[in-house]
């Protein structure tokens, strides 16, 4: 889906008991990667965390009203994660460090059979078990930027119309 996200529109979502419900407009999504820290790894309960970040004007609820519960990321910067006071699955979160943004839990999307992220954080902290593409931009803590991340998730979409058309 990742490669596709650029012309798919609309796309909707939501926990795991239906509760909460969203719709997403995955034109507009800027990245989408996989975060190892210790806190993605707790919060999902896995090996990692998948994050796609989308501007928060392309997220939209559709139903429920999510809990939020916020903590300081090691950065020192302020994440606010929001998961369904239900069945507590995390949807998604939003961070300090740049506003007007929304990172979704991809896992979240009805449909993710074509998820394919461009990056992996927090390497150095990844279960021995995961093996990362070769092609994957890979960091071992967090980047300063995301640009390189955004950079390559266009590059991809790029890829996909090329070889569609």
């Amino acid at each position: 889906m990742a490669a596709q996200a650029k012309q798919a529109g609309w796309a909707r979502g939501g926990c795991q008991c239906g509760a909460l419900r969203y719709e997403v407009d995955l034109s507009q999504v800027q990245t989408f990667y996989c975060c190892h820290c210790r806190e993605c790894q707790k919060q999902s309960s896995s090996g990692f965390g998948m994050s796609m970040v989308v501007p928060s004007a392309a997220f939209r609820l559709l139903q429920g009203a999510p809990q939020g519960w916020s903590r300081q990321a090691e950065s020192g910067r302020k994440v606010e994660g929001f998961h369904c006071p239900t069945c507590g699955s995390r949807v998604f979160h939003s961070s300090s460090r740049g506003g007007g943004f929304t990172n979704l839990r991809a896992g979240s999307l009805d449909d993710t059979s074509g998820l394919r992220p461009v990056g992996h954080l927090w390497t150095d902290s990844k279960q021995g078990w995961v093996t990362l593409p070769p092609d994957s931009l890979c960091y071992p803590r967090q980047p300063d930027s995301l640009d390189d991340l955004v950079a390559r998730y266009r590059a991809q979409g790029a890829d996909a119309k090329d070889s569609a058309g």
